[in-house]
């Protein structure tokens, strides 16, 4: 018998040793990231006229948007399809994609050089460019996503608002205010959770085209003309995965039981999801008749299987197995060797594929590069286990249900 679940705040102590270690490389971070914006972004980065875009832009923004996709694949696994069986990684999944959009927005000033100017895009419109419609699904969804995350705020609030000295007349007022919020997101919800898959569903597809623009500058193993669709549905293949990942590690983080039963279900569609993304892939590639690059031993060749058999095959039938989709240690695996895949993808799409038509030297990414990505998923993940400490998010088995069902066997 499956016990009822319950949103709940996690009331482990927020350091750790592993907490304590992922806290200093966010504090290194962000010493490079102030060095950036107070020196410029050549005194930190090895970027230049020739490569103008490094693993900022690789991993932390294109990256960081496929990675995020969980958000949008359970919203509409639990909300648009009404599989209320899925609830318990709905909230988690939520909160992993709205951090991981927050710091897509983020990592994009970061790496403009005028960063002061991200804001251009509300008020000087390029209909023409795909990078002007990311911008813009980008930035409605970020705020799509804090709206989705309101009645989690209402339900902690609630009831609870204890404001002290002169500030406690306000309490009854930020009280009602609250309840009038929480019955209008109950009314009107479901218009955000379909604009959320939407814009997730356009701008996934359109980081594709951005490399479609870049024409023989990219390596054919990767540019197609269905590139936006290949990206799209590397989307829909991790964002599963994603979820499965975060829930199996939260869960070992905090003690608690993974929920392999509903963890399983979420794996057994992994697998479909996998094989039309290959099929795509493969498909697209006899069509094209570009794998006789892979006879040739080149870093692309070797990337590019690398992300085929790692990323996509090995996982692909990994969550097609019973055996391992029963097992948390199975799934975690295969899990992230599909986000390793997505991550790999990403990377290889933005960084190894294309090569400048003047390149006089090659592009690696610097020591503040590296320390300032690290950084922000550091601080994600401090993020989350703040919100999972102050907010009901992680569900637990439900004990008055519990107490209820002992209750009603024994009367049996």
């Amino acid at each position: 018998m499956e016990l009822a679940m319950k949103p709940e705040q996690m009331k482990k102590k927020f350091f750790t040793p592993w907490v304590i270690a992922l806290t200093l490389i966010a504090i290194n971070g962000l010493i490079f990231l102030a060095i950036r914006f107070f020196w410029g972004i050549g005194a930190v980065t090895n970027l230049s006229n020739e490569h103008p875009w490094g693993i900022w832009i690789g991993i932390d923004v294109a990256a960081g948007v496929a990675l995020a996709a969980g958000g949008f694949t359970t919203a509409a696994l639990g909300h648009i399809m009404h599989r209320d069986k899925y609830e318990a990684v709905i909230r988690p999944a939520l909160l992993t994609a709205m951090l991981g959009y927050t710091f897509v927005a983020v990592s994009v000033a970061v790496d403009l050089g005028r960063y002061y100017s991200i804001w251009h895009p509300l008020i000087y419109w390029n209909g023409n460019s795909a990078l002007f419609e990311v911008g813009m699904c980008v930035m409605i969804y970020v705020t799509v996503l804090y709206i989705e995350f309101l009645p989690i705020v209402t339900e902690r609030f609630i009831g609870r608002v204890n404001l002290p000295g002169v500030l406690s007349r306000l309490n009854g007022t930020i009280d009602k205010i609250l309840r009038a919020l929480d019955r209008g997101l109950n009314k009107t919800m479901f218009i955000f959770i379909i604009a959320g898959v939407v814009l997730s569903c356009l701008h996934q597809s359109s980081l594709g085209t951005l490399m479609i623009i870049a024409g023989p500058k990219m390596h054919p193993l990767w540019q197609t003309p269905v590139l936006p669709l290949l990206f799209l549905l590397s989307a829909f293949s991790v964002g599963f995965p994603m979820v499965i990942m975060e829930s199996i590690t939260a869960s070992k983080s905090f003690g608690l039981k993974p929920e392999t039963h509903i963890l399983s279900k979420l794996g057994s569609m992994v697998g479909p999801l996998l094989g039309i993304y290959l099929a795509f892939k493969l498909g697209d590639m006899f069509i094209r008749e570009t794998f006789v690059y892979l006879t040739e031993l080149t870093t692309e060749s070797v990337m590019f299987s690398i992300e085929i058999l790692l990323g996509v095959v090995i996982p692909l039938r990994m969550f097609l197995s019973n055996e391992v989709r029963k097992s948390p240690t199975g799934l975690y695996i295969a899990s992230v060797l599909v986000i390793f895949g997505v991550l790999l993808n990403r990377i290889n799409n933005f960084l190894v594929a294309y090569t400048p038509p003047y390149e006089t030297a090659s592009y690696f990414p610097s020591i503040g590069e590296i320390s300032v990505t690290l950084g922000f998923v550091c601080m994600e993940i401090l993020l989350y286990r703040f919100f999972v400490k102050h907010f009901p998010i992680i569900s637990i088995p439900d004990k008055a249900g519990i107490n209820k069902a002992k209750y009603s066997i024994k009367g049996a």
